[in-house]
C-alpha cells in the first residue's frame, strides 16, 4: 500500500507534446515519517501512523510516543489492508510513486455555510409567475401531517460542505521529487492549503523501505 499526506496548492495545465492539454491539481506530499506500525497480531488490524509538518510540541501523550522522532503538527493513522512491509522511522516522499499509479484522494470540502434546498440538493424551485410571489426558492412541502414530525433524512436547508470527500482513481501524471510536488490529473477536493490524504488504489503494488 501506497499512502503518504499532503497539501493541496493549486491547479494547473500540462501539455504534452502532441498538444494535449491535461488539467492537474498540484500537492505537496510529504516527507512524513513513520511514527509507529499498527500489526495485526499485537493490534488485531494493520495500520501506520504518520508524522507530517513540524511544530514547536506535542501533546504529553504523543510526545511519549513519537517524541523521539521528532515533532509533528499533524498525526494521521492509515489502514492497511494487508501486513505492511515498513519499519517505524522510515520516511516516505514522492519517490514510493510511479507516473500512471491511480489514486485515491480523500480531503475536506470547501465549507459553504447555510444554504437553502435549490442550491444544496439541486431543487428546480416554484414557477415565476401566477401566484408564486416570494416562493421561486422555497423547499415546498415536507409531506403529509400525519406523524406530525420531519422525517429523518428529509432534504431541507441546512449547512452545506465542510465534508471529508474522497474522489477515487486519479492518475498521477508528473513527480517533481526535488520539491516533493506530484501532479494529480482533475480536481480535488478542498481550499488551496488543505490537508489531503493520498493512496494507492486496491491491488497497486506493496512499498517498502
Amino acid at each position: 500500500m501506497k499512502a503518504i499526506l499532503g497539501r493541496k496548492l493549486e491547479m494547473t495545465q500540462i501539455f504534452a507534446e502532441d498538444g494535449t492539454v491535461t488539467p492537474v491539481t498540484l500537492v505537496q506530499a510529504g516527507p512524513c515519517t513513520i511514527l509507529d506500525v499498527r500489526s495485526d497480531e499485537k493490534d488485531h488490524y494493520d495500520a501506520m501512523v504518520l508524522g507530517y509538518e513540524t511544530a514547536k510540541s506535542m501533546n504529553k501523550a504523543q510526545t511519549g510516543s513519537f517524541g523521539d522522532l521528532g515533532s509533528f503538527a499533524i498525526i494521521r493513522e492509515i489502514r492497511a489492508n494487508g501486513q505492511l512491509e515498513v519499519n517505524r522511522g522510515d520516511t516516505l516522499d514522492v519517490s514510493i510513486f510511479e507516473l500512471g499509479d491511480k489514486v485515491d484522494v480523500t480531503g475536506q470540502s470547501k465549507g459553504r455555510g447555510f444554504q437553502g434546498v435549490v442550491k444544496r440538493h439541486g431543487f428546480a424551485g416554484s414557477p415565476a409567475s401566477h401566484g408564486h410571489k416570494d416562493q421561486l426558492r422555497m423547499p415546498g412541502s415536507i409531506g403529509s401531517t400525519g406523524p406530525q414530525r420531519v422525517f429523518k433524512g428529509t432534504r431541507m436547508a441546512g449547512r452545506m460542505g465542510n465534508d471529508q470527500v474522497t474522489v477515487k482513481n486519479l492518475e498521477i501524471v508528473k513527480i517533481d521529487p526535488k520539491k516533493n510536488i506530484i501532479a494529480i490529473k482533475g480536481a480535488i477536493p478542498g481550499a488551496r492549503g488543505g490537508l489531503l490524504k493520498i493512496m494507492a488504489r486496491a491491488g497497486s503494488t506493496v512499498w517498502s523501505n
